[in-house]
């Protein structure tokens, strides 16, 4: 047999790997589009998929010639498990998809502990291609070149990470310095997020490369690394992992063990600890790679007409140059304004200078800080069933727009403080109004008595849609008494 070129793979003896995207991010600075309950991850920022969906499929394309993918395994938020799914779903990648709740957040390295725990089961021990699921690349082919050498380098037992040549004295990312040694990359040390004048060096220099965040070794290598340099962690995720529970694809670890792990990074937890230690190794990626950490970076990857201007919706420009002017639910014009960022949602604008667009966290920690909905929700609000847009608002009164997803239903409940009225706009409603039945379709309606056990859901095979109206002494989402529920929110 003609010998293969180094770092490739055997056909004749795949190996196994499992995906593993980190989706628990909160991406603040890309408020006001992503915001708690609807993290950039989720967000479609471009073509037709999102970022987490575009990190799923970059990783199932490595299948093949000597790889065999395995069904992912997604590291999340309790909030956006519904999410997670029907993302996934829209790829058909759910089939056989296991999804990690973390009851709270711990950082990445209990995340990616409590992964491969999962995956190691049974005593398997595939290597597993971690990613956060928030990243985007410009040359997919690049990328999945990239990993399927990373992925060979893992199987033999080394860490391999991806570091990005850096083409600009970026101070948001942290750096790898990285040395030849024998036709491949070896990781000399980590070094953290560099002011300026030591990014400027480092692209003088040579040798340093953005720290991509993406991992790929067996899930042995990631223990045994994680019992040497931090036991805690370990022991804590374990005693987690063993009190949890599995509900479907969901996978829940113990909530009060597991809010006892140290909160540690990957990167401080161990990798920073590996070189001169363990075998760890860096594998080039020339891919167009971008985190999309804040708008300037989306500003970056985006189309971009003759004077620099980027933009999404609804725009109008004249005088403009170097803007991103993002629109979601109406016109946006600008006149005369460069280096800027400009995003419109329907509840909440934002007009930043591109090269601030950092401090956007300073504005959602100051909505945080007010206890502000703007915060957290959008005003269109997903829930596993569909979603609600709150349309208008007033004293005493609240508008709805509702869609329910085809065979699915809200929970059975009822209100302390409010009465509602529902217009069926399209689909057919099966409603439960006390202990009455009724089925409602186009332009029919119904009125749930405060104090009424209701229960809105749709049978057909077309989404459901109605109008909404709320009136009473207190419209709060949290004047909600659940009584039965499909998604496990109500109480046993």
């Amino acid at each position: 047999e003609p010998e293969r070129p180094h770092g490739m793979c055997n056909p004749s003896t795949p190996i196994p790997f499992v995906p593993v995207l980190m989706a628990g991010g909160s991406g603040t600075r890309l408020w006001p589009l992503s915001r708690a309950g609807y993290p950039k991850q989720f967000l479609v920022l471009g073509g037709d998929s999102s970022l987490f969906q575009q990190a799923v499929a970059r990783l199932l394309a490595l299948s093949g010639d000597g790889i065999a993918v395995a069904s992912p395994l997604v590291v999340g938020n309790e909030e956006h498990r519904f999410m997670v799914l029907d993302q996934l779903r829209e790829l058909k990648a759910d089939v056989g998809a296991t999804v990690l709740l973390e009851p709270v957040g711990r950082n990445t390295a209990p995340a990616l502990t409590l992964a491969a725990l999962q995956a190691g089961q049974g005593g398997a021990d595939p290597v597993l291609v971690v990613t956060p699921a928030d990243q985007t690349v410009t040359d997919p082919a690049a990328f999945t070149a990239a990993l399927r050498r990373a992925v060979a380098q893992a199987a033999e037992g080394a860490i391999a990470i991806l570091g990005v040549a850096p083409d600009r004295p970026e101070t948001g990312y942290g750096y790898v310095r990285a040395e030849p040694r024998g036709g491949e990359q070896v990781v000399a040390r980590f070094v953290e997020k560099p002011d300026l004048v030591t990014a400027e060096r480092y692209l003088r220099e040579g040798g340093y490369f953005w720290n991509a965040g993406m991992f790929v070794l067996r899930a042995s290598t990631w223990l045994a690394a994680l019992d040497r340099f931090r036991p805690d962690i370990l022991q804590a995720c374990r005693d987690a992992v063993a009190t949890g529970s599995r509900d479907a694809a969901f996978v829940r670890p113990g909530r009060a063990e597991f809010a006892a792990v140290p909160a540690e990074s990957v990167d401080y937890a161990v990798m920073e600890k590996c070189p001169g230690v363990l075998d760890i190794r860096m594998q080039p990626l020339e891919a167009g790679w971008n985190d999309l950490g804040a708008w300037d970076a989306v500003w970056q990857v985006l189309p971009k007409d003759d004077h620099g201007n980027a933009t999404v919706g609804d725009v109008l420009l004249s005088d403009a140059r170097d803007t991103l002017v993002h629109a979601t639910s109406r016109l946006v014009s600008v006149v005369g304004i460069e280096d800027a960022v400009v995003v419109e949602t329907p509840d909440a604008v934002l007009v930043a200078s591109r090269d601030r667009s950092q401090d956007v966290k300073k504005i959602v920690a100051q909505l945080g800080a007010e206890q502000r909905d703007e915060q957290a929700l959008h005003r269109k609000v997903h829930r596993p069933w569909g979603w609600y847009d709150s349309i208008d608002a007033g004293p005493r009164f609240q508008g709805k727009r509702i869609m329910v997803k085809p065979g699915a239903s809200l929970s059975l409940q009822m209100h302390h403080h409010r009465a509602e009225h529902w217009v069926v706009v399209s689909g057919t409603a099966e409603v439960t109004n006390g202990d009455k039945v009724v089925m409602l379709t186009e332009n029919q309606s119904t009125y749930i008595p405060l104090g009424q056990v209701h229960r809105l859901a749709n049978p057909g095979k077309v989404p459901l849609e109605i109008i909404e109206v709320q009136s009473g002494s207190y419209l709060g989402e949290d004047d909600i008494v659940r009584f039965e529920d499909t998604y496990g929110r109500a109480p046993k």
